[in-house]
């Protein structure tokens, strides 16, 4: 059975395992804000999710990540459900995220009802697409 729980201090290894790219500082900050997840089936972790406030006001998912061994299960997708119903829950009627165009990630966005809304382009990198989906 799939759960979602707001992360906490003592997930931080965890966290870690599978979010190279957030700072110690940050990830502080998920935990006070309640803006980060630790998804689990049973008793063992099995991902996370994170996001921010684009604009102050726009719930903004940067980050979903399984390990290898939980894709294709349909286990993101409840996790995704988990989030928006949330995010439904706190009065946001809008949630949005991003992927890289070279990234798989975007049909499994799609599938969940998210559209494509346009991006931006770094230098060395594919272009990153935002994606909007009305709650």
């Amino acid at each position: 059975m799939l759960t979602v729980r707001y992360v906490t201090e003592e997930d931080k290894n965890f966290w870690f395992s599978l979010d190279a790219d957030i700072s110690a500082c940050e990830f502080d900050l998920k935990v006070r804000d309640r803006r980060g997840y630790v998804i689990s089936v049973g008793n063992t972790p099995i991902g996370i999710m994170r996001y921010n406030l684009m604009w102050d006001y726009i719930p903004f998912l940067t980050l979903i990540h399984l390990a290898d061994d939980y894709h294709g299960k349909g286990f993101g997708r409840q996790a995704m459900l988990y989030w928006e119903n949330e995010m439904r829950g706190l009065g946001h009627d809008m949630v949005m995220t991003s992927t890289q165009v070279d990234e798989q990630a975007q049909h499994f966005y799609r599938k969940l009802g998210y559209v494509d809304k346009g991006g931006l382009f770094f230098d060395d990198q594919a272009q990153e697409m935002f994606m909007i989906k009305n709650l």
